[in-house]
């Protein structure tokens, strides 16, 4: 089942088509299916067989897709690092695109349907799992799992992280192009035949493209039937390949939602019935900004202020009651360490609600640079444990090649101090106001959570919940945490841990070890929250997994390209005689 060769037009009318297709499909607007129809025009503008060609192919995809989708770093800078970004990422797509054209020259995938939509999606998620990981530690936006958050084939994050749903969603994208194809082929076989019938011609066969020439037989009831037989085949395929993942024994809970308490108050549930180490209560606090987008911490006291307000807003009905306060990253931008006022803050707040609070700050050692922390703060002992973030982003909190970019835009000038990386395990320890052992939480600052292998490590070292504190004020009214909350989804049904995502200013959200979001929050509004969560320690096959995934996919896609390079130089010696 194979399309005629398309057009140079038509190839770049659908690289562009379908890079718009595949936005779509992630947050806001949020069509999961279009992921499967934007594979099957990948697959399509992806038809000729020129290696130069399919890189611009490849490239033009990509970029359709990621300038609209990394908009919010327009927001956040300005127009050259945005373009930059997207070109870089779609640089991805159009490499895939040049090892895709040398593939399928190899011999055992000459016209072979199933096998071809299966090298094309191995190939995919390889270069996709290289995005993630390379250069500068990988850019992870963008991954076709992250569209799958509540649907059937996100499930599969469970067995295998993002790496088995993009797969998946690649698998079955491709087999929806050989379904197409097929039954294209059919229908220009069956146009060939009536044109043959009226016009009397008596031909002698069909061209195996599906054409009917001059002098051939028009083509048989039979080819037709057979084609559509293939079409339904690989449709029937794809579709079971996408709903397959809900037979998997997911962590599913029946008490998750929002329940009222004796004294009429609301805490929401993010599947308690699933607790195997008991529960936490935790309240979160989202203290938003005065301010939407650059100068949202122009006044840093203002932001502080706001998440201190919404603290004691929750210790009116439920202090002594919680085991922890959950603040967002940088809902103190000034280190509480070193500066005495906020110290006393925090102190005050955390004695009013009678529990610790997790702060997000900025420390600035004296060796030079600066770590986003996340502070446990207890009041009177000051900071009792502490993460810092692992995985800083480049370009947004630390420069690479400084002086380099600033020929190009003097926007590098606005990081003014680079962030370094921690060293630390991504967890913290809460103890616990009953007196038994700590509560282990995974924390997972911001882009982290795009990250498989932090929070991967964060379950291995013990963590019972994620919690992913974010900043998303300079991002305004965009997607970014919308996008956030998706891949928040998918790591949580990838480790089976209830997860709090809270940000400065939205998007929040409460989930369930299976995805489900119980409570959300809307974008640049105070907010606050109490949340039960189930504490669990059971491994699931993901995250026992480690990097397998990945370095399968990775080594299977080199097999191909070689085999395909091998395949494509005999193939030309056979030509030459």
């Amino acid at each position: 089942m194979r399309l005629r060769e398309p057009s140079r037009l038509l190839s770049l009318f659908l690289a562009v088509a379908g890079g718009l297709v595949l936005w779509s499909a992630f947050p806001d607007a949020g069509v999961w299916p279009a992921a499967f129809v934007a594979v099957a025009v990948l697959y399509w503008a992806l038809g000729r067989d020129n290696a130069w060609w399919n890189l611009l192919i490849g490239f033009l995809f990509g970029i359709s897709f990621f300038l609209p989708h990394l908009w919010w770093a327009h927001e956040s800078t300005e127009a050259a690092p945005w373009i930059a970004l997207s070109a870089l990422e779609a640089l991805f797509i159009g490499g895939f695109g040049v090892l895709w054209t040398w593939a399928r020259r190899a011999r055992f995938l000459r016209r072979r349907g199933w096998r071809l939509a299966a090298a094309f999606a191995v190939l995919f998620v390889a270069v996709e799992q290289w995005r993630a990981e390379i250069p500068f530690g990988g850019f992870p936006w963008g991954r076709l799992a992250w569209t799958m958050a509540g649907t059937p084939t996100g499930r599969a994050a469970w067995l295998g992280g993002t790496v088995a749903v993009s797969l998946l969603v690649a698998f079955a994208g491709a087999l929806l192009a050989l379904a197409v194809a097929g039954l294209v082929r059919a229908v220009r076989i069956s146009r060939a035949a009536r044109t043959a019938r009226t016009a009397r011609v008596s031909t002698a066969g069909q061209a195996e493209d599906g054409s009917v020439t001059t002098g051939s037989v028009p083509a048989s009831s039979v080819t037709v039937r057979s084609s559509v037989g293939r079409s339904v085949g690989a449709l029937a395929l794809g579709v079971a390949v996408a709903v397959v993942p809900l037979v998997l024994p997911l962590p599913s809970s029946a008490s998750a939602g929002a329940v009222e308490t004796p004294e009429g108050q609301q805490v929401y549930d993010a599947g308690s019935d699933l607790a195997e180490d008991g529960q936490l209560w935790a309240g979160a606090v989202q203290g938003n900004v005065g301010e939407p987008g650059l100068g949202a911490f122009a006044n840093r006291a203002e932001v502080l202020n706001n998440h201190l307000e919404g603290t004691y807003v929750l210790a009116e009905d439920f202090a002594g009651e919680l085991d922890v306060v959950l603040w967002p990253e940088n809902g103190s931008d000034l280190d509480p360490q070193t500066t005495p006022d906020v110290a006393r803050g925090l102190d005050n707040a955390s004695t009013a609600v009678g529990a610790p609070i997790l702060v997000g700050a900025q420390e600035f050692p004296e060796s030079g640079g600066r770590y986003n922390v996340s502070l446990l703060w207890q009041a009177g002992q000051g900071v009792i444990a502490r993460y810092a973030k692992q995985h800083p982003a480049p370009f947004g909190e630390y420069i690479p090649l400084r002086s380099i970019l600033r020929l190009f835009s003097d926007q590098v000038d606005r990081v003014t101090t680079d962030m370094i990386p921690g060293v630390n395990p991504p967890y913290v320890d809460v103890p616990s106001r009953l007196g038994q052992d700590a509560y282990r939480l995974g924390t997972i600052i911001c882009f982290e959570v795009a990250y498989d292998e932090i929070i991967r490590d964060a379950v291995l070292e013990g963590a019972q919940v994620l919690v992913i504190p974010t900043n998303n004020a300079s991002f305004g009214w965009t997607a970014e945490s919308t996008q956030q909350l998706a891949m928040s989804r998918l790591q949580a049904i990838t480790t089976g841990r209830a997860a709090v995502q809270i940000s400065t200013v939205g998007v929040s959200g409460v989930i369930t070890p299976d995805g489900t979001v119980v409570r959300d929050t809307e974008l640049f509004t105070a907010d606050q929250f109490v949340v039960d969560l189930p504490l669990r320690s059971s491994i699931t096959p993901a995250v026992a997994a480690g990097y397998w995934p990945g370095w399968i996919v990775g080594g299977l896609a080199l097999v191909l390209v070689v085999a395909g390079v091998v395949g494509g130089i005999g193939a030309r010696r056979r030509a030459r005689g």
